[in-house]
């Protein structure tokens, strides 16, 4: 019995399956091994089933795929929200369960094509007992796929923005002096789980403006006291059935921005802003890495990366002067891409005094379509 959850509809999930089976004809595989850990969306995409832990999606050319649970105590719940008939548990270890599935799906062997992180064990027991399967690597096909948002998913982006904008006004309202910054996390997870979302990242950091120490936000929050005077940058993310916004801002706190704080955070507007202007269908990357460099023109630099699509279903991208891998210049963005544009402007190399503004956007025809609503300004709160 299916249960009321989150749901596709059914023209949407056999588009995605039609559109990935095309792949693998055009790569001549035959079954798709697909790993997810914890929510995934690889394993999503195909059966709307966000995960849990471990799971091994095993999806043939043609007939039904097969899902296999790991733990035990899981698999109920998958039986009742995954879309498909077939739902194992992938036994203690997992590797016995999804050989001898595998087995089942591949009795003569052929191409197999793996998704995502699959371990090297499992990968070797694969070759060991499957010795007639042809491994290869399908994890860039498939995200080829779910790189290009359907209206159905572009409708789940939308609520998964204003979800994360209810986060980032929570944060507004009730940041104050004498708050400890890990008690930020709750404001911002009771904001998204209290607006239906599901919480994803909450990166912040606090630090003095008139002395600094991090321009970047934090992974993990402090139990450093919050004080008037002190800068709050953010990078907020929300979820909604596994499709996320994400918005970075800055909150001068009891105090306005300092003069240096206030020109930092222009030039990451107007980073973000001649960025968005660039981005439509058929822009490349070079296309932003010239609008990127009027920060190193005003006498700047980034830390964290310039933009990433949702999901890292675009390119990484940083600035020509900063890249830290070669930058995929001929890439060209389309219609219906979604990436999260996100200038960490900072005053040197070290990332110790800087901020970060940005959100996520829909590539258009025209131009970039921004998904929040919450407002780009240096924001003053407590």
């Amino acid at each position: 019995m299916r249960i009321p959850m989150p749901r596709f509809s059914e023209a949407e999930l056999a588009r995605r399956a039609t559109a990935v089976r095309a792949r693998m004809a055009a790569q001549e595989v035959d079954c798709l091994l697909v790993f997810g850990a914890g929510r995934t969306m690889d394993v999503q995409y195909l059966v709307d089933w966000p995960g849990t832990r471990e799971s091994y999606l095993i999806v043939p050319a043609s007939g039904s795929p097969t899902l296999l649970v790991q733990f035990l105590n899981h698999v109920p719940n998958a039986e009742r929200v995954a879309r498909l008939d077939d739902v194992r548990w992938a036994g203690p270890g997992s590797i016995d369960g999804v050989v001898a599935a595998l087995a089942e799906r591949m009795p003569e062997g052929r191409r197999l094509g793996l998704v995502g992180g699959v371990s090297w064990r499992l990968a070797g027991a694969i070759r060991e007992r499957l010795p007639r399967v042809d491994v290869v690597d399908f994890t860039s096909e498939l995200r080829m796929v779910r790189a290009i948002a359907s209206e159905e998913e572009i409708g789940y982006l939308r609520e998964a923005a204003q979800v994360t904008d209810i986060a980032m006004t929570a944060l507004e309202r009730e940041t104050r002096p004498g708050m400890r910054e890990r008690e930020l996390v709750h404001v911002v997870e009771s904001a998204i789980t209290g607006a239906g979302g599901t919480p994803g990242i909450h990166f912040m950091a606090t630090t003095p403006m008139s002395a600094p120490t991090i321009g970047v936000p934090s992974q993990l929050q402090s139990e450093r006291i919050i004080a008037a005077g002190d800068v709050l940058i953010t990078e907020i993310s929300g979820h909604n059935w596994g499709y996320g916004g994400q918005v970075h801002r800055a909150y001068a706190i009891g105090a306005d921005p300092t003069a240096e704080y206030q020109r930092l955070h222009d030039v990451a507007t107007e980073v973000f802003e001649r960025i968005r202007g660039v981005l439509r269908d058929g822009a490349s990357v070079a296309h932003v890495l010239d609008a990127a460099e009027v920060v190193h023109d005003r006498g700047l630099t980034i830390y964290d990366d310039l933009l990433h699509g949702t999901d890292q279903l675009a390119p990484v991208i940083q600035t020509r002067r900063t890249a830290r891998h070669p930058q995929p210049e001929s890439f060209v963005f389309r219609e219906n891409m979604v990436v999260v544009v996100q200038p960490n402007v900072v005053t040197d190399g070290t990332g110790t005094s800087g901020l970060q503004v940005g959100e996520t956007v829909r590539i258009t025809k025209d131009g970039a379509e921004r998904l929040h609503a919450y407002p780009m300004r240096f924001v003053r709160c407590g």
